[in-house]
């Protein structure tokens, strides 16, 4: 039998969870379901910078674990972007953890306060 999953600690959702290609009815799409271990992984790295031992801190899981997480989110990301799939942001072994320290985020809901990074928005 196999060892059970540990929960990992996350500290923020996301503000949208469901994309697909615009003009595609939803019923032709395959989906791609992107967990929100996966997403907090890509969160806490590709976008707040972290080192991969930094985010495992703050996941509550082991460095190595944190590496298998952002391969498999980041080959979700790669499949949705490249064949056209819609992308579901849910599910997963978390317990959420508002306002741990996060600076911008720390809890649930809007994550950044409904602000943006101030570049690269390009009119969305």
């Amino acid at each position: 039998m196999p060892r059970p999953r540990l929960q990992r600690i996350i500290s923020a959702q996301p503000v949208v969870t469901v994309y697909k290609p615009v003009g595609v009815p939803v019923g032709s799409l395959e989906w791609v379901n992107l967990t929100l271990d996966e997403f907090e992984a890509i969160r806490l790295i590709d976008d707040e910078g972290l080192d991969q031992e930094a985010a495992a801190g703050q996941m509550g899981i082991s460095r190595p674990t944190v590496t298998r997480i952002l391969a498999s989110a980041r080959g979700k990301i790669a499949r949705f972007l490249t064949h056209g799939h819609a992308l579901l942001i849910q599910g997963g072994p978390v317990i959420p953890q508002a306002g741990r320290g996060q600076g911008r985020g720390g809890g649930f809901g809007r994550g950044r306060g409904g602000r943006g990074r101030g570049k690269g928005r390009m009119g969305i």
